[in-house]
């Protein structure tokens, strides 16, 4: 059975790449295009990963992260932070949230699928 992957990412650009980069491993992606949404599938559809854009439309994505963590069915949910932000005192924050990883953009994709791998293993 092929392991699920919600990306949660408002970019329609960065959401094709990773999204067709993923289902050529084999794995299965749900998207969402808004923090709000994100939070919405990761509760109701239970992925085995989530990748959470930082800056989102409506809610950002450590908020977002806060509204899964604290659903007792979905809590345990590895979710990985990708975002362009490079600032230390930016990535500071972003790892400190309580994302199990940081993933920066550009994505540099053997990193990317290896990540990915590390966290859920192969499809």
């Amino acid at each position: 059975m092929s392991k699920t992957i919600l990306i949660v990412e408002d970019n329609e650009n960065n959401m094709m790449l990773v999204r067709d980069v993923l289902q050529m491993k084999g794995y299965t992606v749900l998207e969402a295009t808004t923090g709000t949404e994100g939070v919405r599938l990761a509760i109701e559809a239970r992925p085995d990963l989530v990748l959470m854009d930082i800056q989102l439309p409506d809610i950002d994505g450590i908020t977002a992260l806060a509204q899964i963590r604290a659903d007792e069915s979905a809590k345990k949910i590895p979710l990985l932070a990708v975002s362009a932000s490079v600032m230390p005192d930016e990535k500071q924050k972003i790892v400190s949230s309580g994302f199990d990883a940081y993933i920066t953009k550009p994505l540099n994709m053997k990193s990317f699928v290896e990540t990915v791998e590390k966290f859920i293993g192969k499809a």
